[in-house]
């Protein structure tokens, strides 16, 4: 598997490009204001980009996702608990003093069926608490979780749909479960592992102690 994963001021979130290195087919996951990174590793790369794949609508997320879909004329997954929010991202934007573009209309709501392209199966997992329509994106034993789980963190919930209690069950009983190997990639910061978080997260263990 191809991975890239790039991120630029002021807000440091990471996007990603997931390629197949036999059919060199590929996805971009969370395209923010990096869009034109990403837009450069794919053609390093030589692959062909056949979903954008949105781990949730925080503008931060999906600020760069007019600029890759017209890059990348392919189709826009969100989970369908999220298109509030990412029907009102330039509004979101302006709540931080930014100006995003307003991203493109959503082509699929994520389903029970995992999301394929070239020899790549990607398993969408519920996980709100961030917000309504958080996921984990699951390619084997790589996680890409958004803003739910952060190296030594977890989500912030003080924004509108956010919810401590949804946001640690989503983090203990959906993301723990995939195995302590599992690398997570956060939308922000660096990677971890579920075991690493599980063991030393300080919002997890005092979650734990609680419950």
């Amino acid at each position: 598997m191809i991975l890239e994963t790039r991120a630029v001021a002021p807000f440091f979130k990471n996007g990603f490009v997931v390629g197949c290195d036999q059919t060199r087919e590929a996805v971009i996951i969370d395209p923010g204001d990096e869009a034109g990174e990403l837009v450069a590793l794919v053609a390093q790369h030589r692959l062909t980009v056949m979903q954008i794949l949105l781990t949730h609508a925080h503008f931060d997320h999906v600020s760069g996702v007019s600029q890759v879909r017209r890059a990348f004329p392919v189709p826009v997954h969100l989970h369908r608990d999220d298109l509030p929010l990412y029907q009102f991202a330039v509004q979101q934007g302006l709540m931080f003093g930014v100006d995003i573009e307003q991203p493109p209309e959503v082509d699929l709501f994520y389903g029970a069926e995992p999301v394929t392209f070239g020899q790549e199966t990607v398993h969408v997992h519920h996980t709100p608490g961030h917000c309504p329509g958080g996921v984990c994106l699951q390619l084997d034993n790589h996680l890409f979780v958004g803003d739910t789980l952060f190296a030594g963190g977890i989500g912030r919930t003080d924004l509108p749909g956010g919810n401590y209690d949804v946001l640690m069950h989503s983090i203990t009983k959906v993301l723990f479960a995939l195995g302590d190997d599992s690398i997570v990639h956060p939308g922000h910061g660096a990677d971890t592992t579920i075991g690493r978080e599980r063991c030393t997260n300080p919002f997890v263990l005092e979650y734990l102690a609680r419950t």
